[in-house]
């Protein structure tokens, strides 16, 4: 996806801390302002030492010692360590707020997206945008965007005092100004491709990161360590050989705008002693002029920095703005909620292709009564799980519609109509908790005795009372410490736990050894009487558990037999 990058997209991640930014910025004027008295202090010192008079008029009528003005340059240069640490501290701060604030708009945008996006993107890079890209755009506003301004008081400021001092000195040193601006041009065409490669590359490395991180069991029972590590090695490299390229030029543009500007304070040097040996400047002017030169200097060294960072503050903020592109799911403000249901689901002429693939729902209509059950059978990638997903609303089909007791799902918001479906997962996600926090996962502010009914709704209830801490157990990253079937049973009281009208079970029982599936049907009988169950399975063992038995295929339905499904295993 490509988006044209624009400054002002930038400045919109600024504006809820626009306030103490311009705090910040002010007293940063205000440091660069109180500098520019520096060199006149200077002067004023060099000239009272040199006369051999112990006051000069700084003013008419005003007279002030050689003590009084090194006072007053005390002053000055606590005052500038006074608002030197102020804005500082708020920009600091104010940074971290806007870090913060940054990763928490990123999250919920990324919450807010269809689950097809990420089935198109790794973990890994998303997981990037929000650490990475998101610090790059905090430090780029507060560290390097605020400090432009004070950068362009001094040199102006500077400027203007050279300019009384010797209008001509001040002339030579304003038309040099643009030749530095070509300089960093050519010299940091390729800063910005080899930010984005960089920000690309840094992605790409973490996602491998997180990846291996996930399949190490894997990686150990197959013995990939040396592999796995050799490519993450290889990634890291990559990473490296783009970053010494980019600091290459990077430590290349600063020192060479360095030397130019030094070189420039050097012939400012050189006529300023003709014309103070010609006579035309004294020897306070001789010396402020050195000095504003030097303080010259600063913003035009600071430049290509300045420039670099804009480069690199350019890829991540494409990057962020590229996914901000991305659609997120369907707006239901305003739609009407789903009151409650008995369950009654009518597909009706569904057509559905993920992008880039062949149709999967090829016209299918099923109408599944409330209180029932049915099985849903058909060979991998017929479409069975897509089904559920359409149900929920997770994808949206490209043409007909879902209704749940006559109402269509389409036209209520996606909250209400989530809420009465619980679904069991085949891949099971559990959190690293406790047991008690798994199945409350949905209803955060249930009670003991909602989550022990639930556990019991489940069957899961024996096991977790075995347990040393009973609901209480940390199970582990995604409950690495239960069995497969302990698992699914936890899955299934988290679902139960939301009375739902409507309850899905993608492979359910996959994880049950043939007895402990058997034993698990006929403990949930009960259970799924109580609702409308869509079961997806492949196992014949669980068929038992429907009312009727339906094939996918070809993208439609039809019903068949539990004996005819047997003899396809």
């Amino acid at each position: 996806m490509n988006s044209e990058w624009r400054f002002s997209t930038l400045l919109q991640y600024v504006a809820p801390y626009r306030a103490a930014l311009i705090l910040a910025g002010i007293m940063l004027l205000a440091e660069s302002a109180i500098s520019l008295i520096n060199p006149l202090l200077a002067g004023l010192f060099t000239d009272t030492l040199i006369s051999n008079h112990p006051e000069q008029f700084i003013l008419p009528g005003i007279q002030i010692g050689i003590h009084q003005i090194l006072l007053i340059w005390l002053f000055i240069l606590a005052l500038q360590a006074a608002l030197g640490f102020g804005e500082q501290y708020l920009i600091g701060i104010t940074g971290e707020r806007m870090l913060a604030q940054l990763r928490v708009r990123i999250y919920d945008h990324l919450q807010s997206l269809p689950l097809g996006f990420f089935s198109d993107t790794k973990r890994g890079e998303v997981l990037t945008l929000i650490t990475y890209d998101a610090e790059i755009i905090s430090n780029f506003v507060t560290h390097t965007l605020i400090g432009l301004l004070p950068r362009f008081v001094t040199f102006f400021g500077a400027l203007l005092f050279i300019y009384l001092i010797d209008p001509m000195i001040a002339a030579l040193v304003g038309f040099s100004l643009p030749f530095f601006f070509i300089v960093m041009k050519l010299l940091g065409r390729r800063i910005r491709p080899l930010s984005r490669a960089m920000i690309d590359e840094y992605a790409g490395t973490f996602a491998i990161l997180e990846e291996n991180l996930q399949m190490l069991p894997v990686i150990k029972s197959f013995t990939r360590e040396v592999r796995e590590s050799k490519r993450f090695m290889a990634g890291n490299l990559r990473l490296l050989g783009l970053t010494a390229r980019y600091l290459r030029i990077h430590a290349m543009m600063s020192p060479v705008v360095h030397f130019l500007a030094a070189a420039g304070i050097l012939v400012l040097l050189w006529l300023s002693s003709d014309l103070f040996t010609a006579g035309e400047l004294t020897a306070a002017q001789l010396v402020s002029l050195l000095l504003y030169g030097m303080l010259i200097t600063r913003p035009i060294s600071s430049l290509a920095d300045v420039y670099g960072q804009l480069q690199h503050a350019r890829g991540a903020a494409e990057r962020l703005i590229d996914i901000f592109a991305v659609e997120p799911e369907p707006d239901d403000a305003g739609k009407p909620v789903l009151p409650p249901v008995k369950g009654a689901i009518e597909f009706r002429d569904i057509h559905f292709q993920y992008p880039g693939r062949y149709e999967i729902l090829r016209g299918l209509s099923l109408t599944i009564a409330a209180g029932e059950t049915v099985a849903i059978t058909g060979v991998n990638g017929a479409g069975k799980s897509t089904l559920v997903h359409l149900l929920q609303r997770f994808a949206d089909p490209q043409q007909g519609d879902i209704f749940i007791d006559d109402i269509n799902i389409s036209e209520v918001s996606l909250a209400s109509l989530r809420n009465q479906i619980g679904y069991v997962q085949q891949n099971v996600i559990l959190l690293n908790g406790t047991i008690r926090d798994n199945i409350a996962f949905g209803e955060p502010e249930a009670d003991l005795a909602a989550i022990e009914a639930a556990a019991g709704g489940a069957h899961a209830l024996a096991f977790i009372q075995e347990l040393p801490q009973g609901f209480d157990t940390l199970i582990g990253d995604q409950g690495i410490k239960l069995s497969g079937g302990q698992k699914q049973r936890l899955a299934l009281a988290r679902a139960l736990l939301k009375d739902p009208a409507i309850l899905i079970m993608d492979e359910a029982t996959a994880m049950f050894d043939p007895e402990g599936e058997k034993s698990f049907i006929q403990a949930c009988h009960a259970t799924l009487r109580q609702r409308t169950v869509i079961l997806i399975t492949h196992r014949p063992g669980s068929l038992v558990l429907a009312d009727r038995i339906l094939k996918l295929e070809n993208g439609v339905v039809r019903e068949t037999s539990a004996q005819a499904i047997a003899q396809l295993q």
